[in-house]
Formats: structure tokens, sequence, C-alpha cells
């Protein structure tokens, strides 16, 4: 892992225990788990989580958003990396108690003043939102993968990157998926690949043809 802070190795190390038991609970469950999954971690594991650090810590990005706090796993890796380029993370969540879980998980890392919490519809909080993004996570219930671009899309900065978790599976989700990887193929000033990290990354950088740097 990435972290160096004792403080947020500790945290980490909880989320990976909650991972750990979560999955047994979902696997005891079965089928009969799905309807409880907001129960459950469900975080973008390890490798997308440092794969997301190392972004952030390459791309020197000024606003990070994150949509989707859920439990604030990924909040952490995103943090993390804020903290060490001087960049803020803003992140949305609908759920209360999730959100309220993530603040209580970041302040215990100390990572709490590089967090901006924001507690409601993403979609609608994104496009209330008077700045602009270099950087971008979407890890959100999946149909609102589009709602969520559309309302991000005239908010991003030139080169800002856009990383959306979930593109490969699971396969129950691949109708919203592919919706949004259109969206994104259909704009001219966006350049886009999906890496098979985790459950699959869609990794989309804003590169207008006018831009002449390297």
């Amino acid at each position: 892992m990435p972290f160096t802070d004792p403080q947020v190795a500790a945290v980490f190390a909880r989320y990976a225990a909650r991972e750990q038991a979560d999955n047994a609970l979902m696997r005891e469950l079965g089928p009969a788990g799905f309807a409880r999954r907001d129960e459950f971690l469900l975080p973008v594991g390890p490798e997308v989580g440092a794969f997301l650090h190392a972004l952030v810590l390459a791309r020197r990005p000024r606003r990070i958003l994150e949509l989707g706090t859920s439990y604030g796993y990924s909040t952490l890796f995103l943090a993390d990396a804020a903290r060490a380029v001087g960049a803020q993370v803003v992140t949305m969540e609908l759920a209360d108690y999730k959100q309220a879980h993530a603040r209580e998980q970041l302040a215990e890392a100390g990572l709490a003043d590089v967090v901006d919490f924001r507690l409601g519809d993403a979609v609608a909080l994104t496009r209330a939102d008077p700045g602009t993004f270099d950087f971008a996570l979407l890890d959100i219930w999946k149909e609102l993968y589009l709602p969520c671009f559309e309302a991000l899309y005239p908010k991003l900065d030139e080169e800002a990157v856009i990383c959306a978790d979930n593109m490969i599976s699971p396969e129950m989700a691949r109708p919203e998926v592919r919706q949004y990887r259109a969206a994104v193929q259909a704009k001219a000033d966006l350049q886009t690949a999906l890496l098979p990290i985790g459950q699959g990354i869609e990794l989309s950088v804003r590169w207008s043809a006018g831009n002449t740097k390297l």
C-alpha cells in the first residue's frame, strides 16, 4: 500500500478487515445479500486504490471530485495523495450514515482538512459547484454514471482525468456502463481507454486538438 503515514495505514487496515468480513457475509447470504448491499463496504479494492493514489501524485490536480463517497474507502486513497500535492477532495454522498462513517475514518486518519464532504444528490451538487475539476472518480450507482458525467463534463479543466469504476464487472451493470462509455467516446476532446484493473477502470483524459503540450 502507498500509505507512509501510520494514522492513514491504521485506518486502511480497518477497512481491509471490514472488507474481508463483509465478503464472508455476502458469500454466506448468497443472492439474498443483494437486498442488503448498502450495508457492505463494496470498495474499489487495494489495486485500484493504489492506482488512483499514483495518478493523483503524477497528475498533481488542484481539485478532485469523488462521486460516491460510500464508507470512505477510496476517499482515503484520494485524500492521502491530495495532501501530498496540496489538492482538495470534494466528495459527494446521498446516504448520511455512510458519509458519517467516512467522516469519522478520515478524521482518524488525520485527513479531514483535505476533504470537503457534501451530502445530497450527486448530479445536483455537481451542477451547483461554482468551480472546475481536474480529477474525478465515478464510483456511484451505475444508473447515475451518465447523468453524473453530463453534469461533470462542463466543469472539466483541460487535461482533466476521469476514472470510472466497475466497467467490467459486475455484469449486471453493463447496460449502464455501455451508455456511459458511449457518451465519453462521443466527446471529441476526450481520449479514453478501458483498463483491466480491479473491476475495470475507464480512464479518460480531456485533451483538445489545439493542445500542443507534450
